[in-house]
């Protein structure tokens, strides 16, 4: 699809978007891009399963997700963040739309390892039909739940739909937004960062559970053919930049 970015926005972010993130949709606009959000809400989910005293189980940073669980991620994603975020974007007076798997089977999907993450999916197929008659006068927001070819809903990590979407749909930019301004290293931004970087990275502890789907999701990005990938907390300034093992990098090296 020409001209698309898309933009994962955790649940967390969304509250403390600033006036320069919608200023840099305008403009996005008004250069002809469009605009695909994916937005999560997992803590919002673990606040909630507390509440309620239904277990978080996570597996390689993944939320293990029973019925209860599931049902507690549509009622979070569908009935919180997403209005949360569509009302923040109409009040900066961005024409958006809300989307879900239930739309037109916009999202379809089958199960990740239903033996180890339960109700979890992955992203096989996107309507890009209807996504692309949407984009066209409005930035959709999309949540990242899939339904399988039997109706069933699945949980999908919102930073895993992001790439594979992004990957999907040929995107010419992803972004992976976050609370911190990029993969950090005493409290430094690691500017570039390669798949041998972060191992090593990941080996040291420097990036932990909480960054490494993230970071998984970044390179599955850079591999669908996504030509730009970039791991900040804002679009107008330069936070982790995923390279390809051996391009030119400014990372630190340890």
């Amino acid at each position: 699809m020409e001209n698309l970015i898309v933009i994962k926005i955790g649940g967390n972010s969304i509250a403390t978007l600033t006036s320069s993130f919608f200023a840099q949709i305008h403009q996005w606009m008004l250069a002809n891009k469009r605009i695909l959000i994916i937005h999560g809400g997992g803590s919002k989910i673990s606040e909630l399963s507390d509440k309620l005293k239904i277990p978080v189980k996570k597996v390689d940073g993944m939320r293990v997700t029973d019925s209860a669980t599931l049902e507690l991620t549509q009622m979070v994603l569908l009935g919180q963040t997403q209005p949360q975020l569509l009302m923040k974007l109409t009040k900066a007076g961005i024409p958006a739309l809300g989307l879900n798997a239930a739309d037109e089977s916009i999202l379809n999907g089958s199960f990740l390892n239903k033996e180890k993450y339960g109700l979890v999916g992955k992203i096989n197929k996107i309507n890009d039909k209807l996504l692309s008659e949407v984009l066209e006068k409005h930035v959709a927001v999309l949540a990242p739940m899939a339904l399988t070819d039997e109706q069933q809903w699945l949980n999908v990590n919102a930073d895993t739909a992001a790439s594979r979407i992004a990957g999907l749909l040929k995107a010419e930019k992803l972004y992976l937004m976050t609370d911190v301004p990029g993969v950090l290293h005493e409290g430094e931004v690691v500017r570039s960062l390669s798949p041998s970087t972060a191992a090593r990275l990941q080996e040291q502890k420097i990036i932990t559970m909480g960054m490494q789907p993230k970071i998984k999701a970044a390179f599955s990005a850079l591999n669908l053919g996504v030509p730009s990938v970039q791991i900040t907390n804002q679009l107008t300034t330069l936070g982790t930049t995923i390279i390809q093992e051996g391009a030119n990098e400014n990372a630190i090296y340890l």
